[in-house]
């Protein structure tokens, strides 16, 4: 297996942070995405060893394997378990005191691991990981999705209110195992772009509507938005400036719940008159009076 320099293929060093990996990846996976280079084998074939790359390189554990045994690091625990029971074993003294360099890794590997061996082990091919982004309209419905992944189509389906920043794990649809065990899972974190007026907090949606001043003191009513159309409502006379209704069950869909939606809370800010005409100005001062 040709060996890939997963540092290289993200434009990293080798002391680079989590940070550093996680925002090269990013930025990488975008320019190189299936979605925004259709047929673009070349594309494909680098989008796909910049999920290898993120995979080992953002995982710690996988991360310190690749550093110390390279293109072997997949194996390194059975290496790892080899090469001691080899050292205590005191029937050659040459194992004993053999030190093990990059190529012996190599060697061993294909002698163990190889076709020689009648009972091969197998290993799970890696988990692969992708950003998939979407309106918050797109997710006030469940809806069937087509993905290109590693050149191939999968046909997921994304549940009505899912969260910016959840995952989910699609099973077998990830990297393929170099010794013909299970594929990896595909995960896929959803990025959700807000691009409405109203404010998100998992179910319950929240926005902010404008009164006039003279509804807000003689009351009468007033349009306000849902995500489904407009709705009457009716303004109490002297709704204070900041007052909030509640209108149940018009906010956003409960995930995995089917049917289930949560609260639109609004606030409403009184408008205040920026000009007067005369005749206006003099009905105002006269309420003054009124007062005094």
């Amino acid at each position: 297996m040709k060996f890939i320099d997963y540092y290289k293929v993200l434009g990293v060093a080798k002391t680079a942070s989590e940070n550093d990996i996680k925002k090269a990846y990013r930025k990488m996976a975008r320019k190189y995405h299936p979605d925004l280079n259709p047929n673009d084998k070349e594309a494909e074939s680098k989008f796909k060893e910049l999920n290898e790359a993120n995979e080992v390189l953002s995982h710690p554990e996988n991360r310190k394997k690749y550093d110390q045994y390279g293109e072997n690091w997949e194996n390194a625990e059975a290496y790892e378990k080899a090469k001691q029971q080899q050292n205590n074993s005191q029937q050659s003294a040459y194992t004993r005191q053999q030190d093990y360099n990059q190529e012996d890794f190599s060697d061993y590997f294909e002698s163990m691991f190889g076709n020689g061996r009648q009972q091969r082990t197998t290993y799970r091919g890696q988990d692969l990981n992708a950003e998939l982004q979407l309106n918050l309209m797109d997710i006030y419905k469940t809806h069937k999705r087509t993905l290109t992944i590693n050149g191939k189509n999968i046909r997921i389906t994304i549940p009505a209110g899912v969260t910016n920043g959840q995952s989910i794990k699609i099973k077998n649809h990830g990297g393929s195992s170099p010794s013909n065990g299970p594929n990896g899972d595909l995960i896929i974190t959803f990025s959700i772009i807000n691009d409405t007026p109203f404010k998100r907090e998992k179910g319950d949606l929240f926005i902010t509507q404008e009164i006039p001043l003279l509804t807000a003191i003689l009351g009468g009513s007033q349009l306000v938005k849902t995500l489904d159309g407009k709705v009457k409502l009716t303004i109490k006379e002297g709704t204070q400036n900041g007052s909030k209704v509640k209108l149940k069950g018009k906010g956003f869909p409960i995930y995995k719940k089917e049917g289930s939606y949560g609260d639109l809370y609004v606030t409403y800010t009184v408008m205040i008159p920026e000009s007067l005409t005369p005749k206006q100005k003099e009905l105002y001062q006269e309420l003054l009076k009124l007062e005094d």
